[in-house]
């Protein structure tokens, strides 16, 4: 233990993380953007340089400590800068997703009373600009883009210009380990986003002590598109930092295939659903091929199906070791060749996908964790242990209890310091003993490995007094390469049902196939009575693995893919169930009313 108190005198703020690293080992490329087709580093020392500059601006237009400042941007070393800059003044950073709504941002800059916004560019600076008259404190708005109607952040370096350095050193001096370091307003998949109060403690614990977690140092190069605003991929930007890895904004979300290509990365941070599309590239490519080739990979599916990650047996060895070395290299290639591992989070990975990953030397390491908890309670790793279904054991300094309705409390030095403005809903999810209580149901396996079995509130009964825990049913149908997205539901019903989004791209190729024609638009598709049929037998199949009262009745196919704007995901891309309930309200309502004919 020794290493992390000693790191400890020296990285004691979240701010302090930049001046660790230069101090030892000041990176040449510590941010690198793709600008005009080049990728474009920017060193330690210009990093650090900057962030003191910005942070005398803060003071020149009077920033005071404890004030909350607005940060809404998608991924860019912009965001960086002031997330530190910002910080060092001893103000508080209030994270906000770039793609909510209106009513959400006026929401969030009222609770947190903003008065300064630092956003990335026209699109968002007009945005909230459109909301301001219903916000009270919003005083600026600048931009991160040089634009015409807004100021540029980088005005702030030449308003601060006469601002003594000593300055900006005794208001990081005022900031003590245990302050407010930031606001992280979680959208609940019901009600207002609720102000997660995160102190530097809480994220710095985490910090160290998911070092020994990902194989990341100061050699690494890594990939990051994950949204930074969320507390996971935050966490990890500070850990790579402290770690010395050279941190690469991929372009967008569209230009990670490419992308991955190019900067060749060590460790990205992904969601399920990427890798399940990556995967259906991977398979879809499988399809086009015929004769040796197809059979050759699809055999070398089979076997990473049989993967376990606790026993391989002598010939399983030698079957794995052909197919690495025939079809699954062309798939690390895919990822850029050099991957050492790949954190998976926010939402359950279906097991069968680890197991393919892992079998294919691409190690996908899934974790745990909660905004308030900043975020990870656990995670599979290549130093304690990988169990494929789980989400691996816990990390240092962090107690688990399971309550005994199942339900997984965390406490440990990652809790958070409480609800903003809010402390009834604290007192309710921290109880007397300071144990948080997640609202997960869980169990361990072997007395190592958590796993994650529903959401507490997710979890409903039938009108015969059954249980039934939808996320785990819908990551199995989703195993299916026809089903893109689906909810189940049936809550006070007499039997489940699910409204089914079909994964259009493969649907067509299976029709083509066929020789079947089933139209082009997505409206079509989902009406055609040979596509039904196709997904029905996949029902069907995956049906025979439940219990009766389990089993899925009736489906309906849904032309549109549920999405963060229209309103059916959360930003980490969470079913909202009420809001999809109520959007198709009369399909369901279809689902149970011809039964009073029967």
């Amino acid at each position: 233990m020794s290493a992390i108190t000693t790191d400890m005198n020296e990285v004691r703020r979240l701010f302090d993380v930049p001046t660790y690293q230069l101090k030892n080992f000041p990176n040449a490329s510590m941010f690198v953007t793709k600008m005009d087709g080049v990728w474009t580093p920017m060193t330690t020392e210009e990093f650090v340089a900057l962030t003191n500059q910005i942070s005398k601006g803060l003071v020149e237009i009077g920033v005071s400590i404890g004030e909350r400042v607005a940060l809404v941007s998608p991924n860019r070393v912009e965001w960086n800068v002031m997330d530190i800059a910002i910080q060092q003044v001893g103000a508080i950073v209030v994270p906000v997703y770039p793609n909510i709504s209106e009513h959400d941002y006026a929401y969030i800059f009222n609770d947190a009373g903003i008065r300064h916004a630092f956003v990335s560019g026209a699109d968002l600076a007009h945005k909230i600009q459109g909301v301001s008259s219903q916000i009270k404190s919003l005083k600026k708005i600048y931009t991160f883009d040089k634009l015409d109607e807004f100021p540029h952040y980088r005005d702030l370096i030449d308003l601060g210009a006469d601002v003594p350095q000593n300055k900006i050193t005794e208001l990081k001096a005022n900031v003590r380990n245990e302050d407010l370091a930031t606001i992280i307003y979680t959208s609940g998949t019901t009600g207002n986003p609720k102000g997660v109060m995160l102190s530097h403690n809480n994220l710095l614990s985490n910090v160290l002590s998911c070092k020994y977690s990902i194989p990341a140092d100061e050699h690494s190069r890594v990939l990051t598109f994950l949204p930074v605003c969320h507390v996971y991929e935050r966490m990890l930007h500070y850990l790579y930092m402290y770690c010395g890895s050279a941190i690469y904004f991929a372009e967008s979300m569209d230009t990670i295939g490419p992308n991955l290509v190019e900067v060749k990365p060590h460790v990205f941070t992904a969601v399920p659903r990427l890798l399940e599309k990556v995967f259906d590239r991977i398979m879809l490519k499988g399809e086009e091929l015929t004769g040796f080739k197809r059979r050759i990979f699809f055999w070398s599916v089979s076997v990473a199906e049989k993967y376990d990650t606790g026993k391989l047996g002598f010939w399983y060895k030698i079957k794995l070791g052909i197919a690495r070395k025939l079809v699954f290299s062309k798939w690390q290639e895919a990822l850029g060749g050099e991957v050492k591992a790949i954190a998976s989070g926010s939402a359950a990975l279906q097991p069968r996908l680890a197991q393919i990953f892992l079998a294919a030397g691409v190690n996908v390491l899934e974790g745990y964790g909660l905004t308030e908890t900043s975020p990870v309670i656990s995670v599979n790793c290549l130093k304690k242990g990988i169990k494929i279904g789980t989400v691996g054991p816990l990390i240092d300094g962090v107690k688990v209890k399971i309550a005994e309705d199942g339900e997984i409390l965390v406490k440990g030095p990652n809790v958070m310091m409480g609800y903003y403005n809010l402390p009834d809903k604290t007192a309710e999810a921290i109880d007397a003993q300071g144990w948080f209580h997640t609202g997960d149901i869980g169990m361990f396996v072997d007395d190592i490995f958590l796993k994650i079995t529903d959401r507490k509130k997710e979890i409903f009964k039938t009108s015969g007094g059954k249980y039934i825990i939808p996320q785990a049913m819908e990551n199995t149908f989703k195993e299916s390469r026809f089903i893109e997205q689906i909810m189940v539901l049936g809550e006070g019903q007499k039997f489940p049902a699910a409204l089914i989004v079909p994964a259009f791209p493969f649907v067509k190729e299976w029709a083509s196939r066929k020789g079947i024609k089933i139209g082009d638009s997505p409206e079509e598709i989902a009406k055609n009575a040979d596509v039904i049929a196709r997904i029905q037998q996949e029902v069907d199949r995956i049906n025979t693995g439940y219990g009766n009262w389990e089993k899925i009745k009736k489906f309906a196919l849904l032309a549109k893919e549920f999405g963060i704007e229209s309103g059916e995901l959360t930003p980490t891309l969470k079913l909202k169930r009420k809001i999809i309930l109520e959007k198709y309200k009369t399909v369901v309502d279809g689902f149970y009313e011809e039964h009073h004919h029967e």
